[in-house]
């Protein structure tokens, strides 16, 4: 990929992932030249098919906490590389662990080097299991940090307090998005999530697993709303963590209820043990996002997950 001076270049990283290929379609569109960065741990070709010949494009294998070296300018870094769903980090622990420390340090370790803006792909699961709602950024979390979720929560606020360090000691125009439950087409249909559980077992006329009594709450954004919110806050002057999320909040129960009748599935609801550490509550509160970035979410839920399930449609054979 050759690039004049006057073109902006982007590196992605965890750029074959669900948000990852998102956030590249939208660069793309916005005439950056893309350079992505995968191990395809939990990423996938599948999501950046598309984009095989774009002249603006190009995919890089590496595990990102490995040293990063790039030739030629880069104008910003957006640092995507994670474990994102409690089946994969469960699974991998250690690897969640490094990349949420090794590989931050290693993409701020490029952004520094190149003079570039960054911006951290963090997680409300830095406010854990919340004792407040809805969750502000100024609040600092519930966390147990040794319990089976602390390698995605710890290593999420390592990522943030070494991405503030950066910014305060070195002087970088980092930024950081605290991300909440976000959904549509790309998601894996095994990651665990209740979105694609839920639209996966409709499909397939299995029973909805609910865990726990489906009292627990979340609050689902749709994947371009999301991207539009982390877009606008890269290319904003704030430099401390803003919720990007959308606040319309219901029960599991709730969304189990809209997927059975949204997908015209007949089957039944079952439930199972909740997991440990399992938030109860989940809402963001965007009141930051509204006033820096006049940002708030636009699609529809019954429009987002009509998308979503024609996606999955797909994947599960289903005409």
């Amino acid at each position: 990929m050759s690039a004049s001076s006057s073109q902006i270049i982007s590196v992605v990283t965890g750029g074959a992932g669900f948000l990852g290929s998102h956030l590249t379609d939208r660069l793309l569109a916005e005439g950056h030249k893309v350079i992505a960065i995968d191990n395809l741990i939990t990423g996938n070709v599948a999501n950046i098919e598309h984009l095989a010949g774009n002249k603006n494009y190009k995919f890089i294998s590496q595990d990102v906490t490995e040293y990063l070296f790039l030739p030629g300018k880069v104008d910003y870094v957006w640092h995507f590389a994670s474990p994102a769903s409690p089946i994969d980090y469960l699974r991998i622990p250690i690897p969640t662990l490094k990349v949420g420390s090794l590989g931050t340090h290693n993409a701020l370790g490029l952004a520094k080097n190149k003079g570039a803006a960054f911006l951290l792909a963090s997680t409300s699961e830095c406010y854990g299991d919340p004792l407040i709602h809805p969750q502000k950024e100024d609040y600092w979390g519930n966390v147990n940090p040794i319990g089976p979720r602390g390698v995605y929560d710890e290593a999420k606020r390592f990522a943030e307090a070494i991405t503030m360090a950066y910014h305060r000691f070195h002087g970088m125009n980092n930024h950081i998005v605290r991300i909440f439950n976000t959904y549509g087409p790309r998601m894996r249909l095994n990651d665990g999530r209740v979105v694609p559980a839920f639209i996966g077992q409709a499909l397939s006329g299995e029973p909805l697993t609910i865990f726990g009594d489906g009292k627990q709450t979340r609050s689902f954004c749709f994947v371009s709303d999301l991207i539009d919110g982390i877009f606008r806050l890269m290319m904003s002057d704030y430099h401390e963590p803003v919720n990007i999320g959308n606040p319309r909040e219901m029960t599991i129960r709730e969304f189990a209820d809209q997927i059975l009748r949204i997908t015209g599935a007949k089957t039944s609801i079952e439930h199972k043990p909740l997991p440990v550490d399992d938030p109860k509550v989940r809402q963001p509160d965007i009141g930051l996002a509204r006033k820096l970035l006049g940002w708030e979410p636009k699609v529809d839920f019954d429009e987002g997950i009509k998308a979503t399930i024609e996606y999955f449609r797909d994947k599960v054979g289903v005409a």
